[in-house]
């Protein structure tokens, strides 16, 4: 409930600000944050949403809080300057655990495409889930091996570095 925010500039100036979040026990999010252009993305697929379907949320159809706020479904935000001269993102996936007027699961996955920028390289992120009315923050290291340019245009797809969610309707 208490947030705490720190930005490190390259110069090495670092700026620290605090917020009060009483309400974040009533959400469950999941945030995955990474150095570089790898394009890593957090894909949710609402109970039982194909790709494509109206419940894939993912950068390219992230919704907005509306959702949330209704109770009907989650949305995405990505964080970062992917322009930067030393990138630093994230994604970010929330939904309204407390307070949905749905119950199933929520498959997730962290997905990229292999690219000439990305290919054979090893890419770190760090994971961190919070769900509603579950103390503390599940966080996970993770190393990706991006496939040899070989496979330049298929998709790498790690379905089990996330804790699919599990909802059951309030």
């Amino acid at each position: 409930e208490e947030a705490r925010f720190t930005l490190t500039f390259p110069s090495g100036e670092t700026v620290q600000a605090e917020a009060s979040v009483p309400s974040v026990a009533l959400y469950d999010r999941i945030v995955v944050q990474w150095a570089g252009g790898s394009g890593l993305q957090i894909h949710a697929r609402e109970f039982g949403a194909e790709y494509g379907d109206e419940g894939h949320v993912w950068s390219g159809a992230p919704r907005d809080m509306t959702a949330v706020a209704r109770g009907q479904g989650g949305f995405l935000t990505r964080h970062g300057d992917r322009d930067a001269s030393a990138p630093m993102m994230a994604e970010v996936y929330t939904f309204p655990g407390a307070m949905t007027k749905v119950s199933g699961a929520i498959n997730l996955s962290i997905e990229t495409e292999v690219t000439q920028s990305n290919c054979g390289t090893e890419v770190s992120a760090q994971s961190f889930e919070v769900s509603a009315g579950v103390s503390g923050i599940r966080t996970r290291e993770l190393l990706l091996s991006i496939p040899d340019c070989s496979a330049v245009g298929n998709f790498l797809v790690l379905n089990n570095p996330l804790h699919d969610l599990k909802i059951a309707r309030n």
